[in-house]
């Protein structure tokens, strides 16, 4: 699970495995360790909600996902879904949870688990 964070936006990126389990289980939490701390960042399914969700509490932040989307996404071809949640009258919070595609230029990071590039072929 990748996070990407640039102003009022969020967005994550899961490979199959991650869509698999969040599917299967409704929870997946990745953190990243500091020497006086360390920051998490988690997805849960809410059947409660019909649109992304986010909580920032204790350096934890946490998007909720509608549990009637996750359900079949494994097995289906939706790309992902994206949210601008209220934090006031004049802003709002830009919310994008997404399948993580295979880059289609000389990356050298480890993709295996990425979902293939629709964009593949020209």
């Amino acid at each position: 699970m990748k996070l990407r964070i640039k102003g009022n936006s969020i967005r994550y990126r899961l490979t199959r495995t991650d869509v698999s389990n969040l599917a299967a289980n409704g929870y997946l939490e990745e953190q990243t360790n500091f020497l006086d701390g360390r920051f998490i960042y988690a997805l849960q399914t809410d059947a409660g909600i019909t649109e992304l969700k986010a909580t920032y509490s204790n350096n934890k932040i946490t998007m909720f996902v509608p549990a009637s989307f996750v359900k079949n996404w494994p097995a289906n071809d939706v790309v992902g879904c994206n949210a601008k949640m209220p934090l006031s009258e004049s802003t709002s919070l830009y919310l994008l949870l997404e399948k993580d595609f295979v880059c289609l230029d000389e990356s050298t990071e480890d993709q295996s688990d990425n979902f293939d590039n629709p964009n593949k072929t020209c």
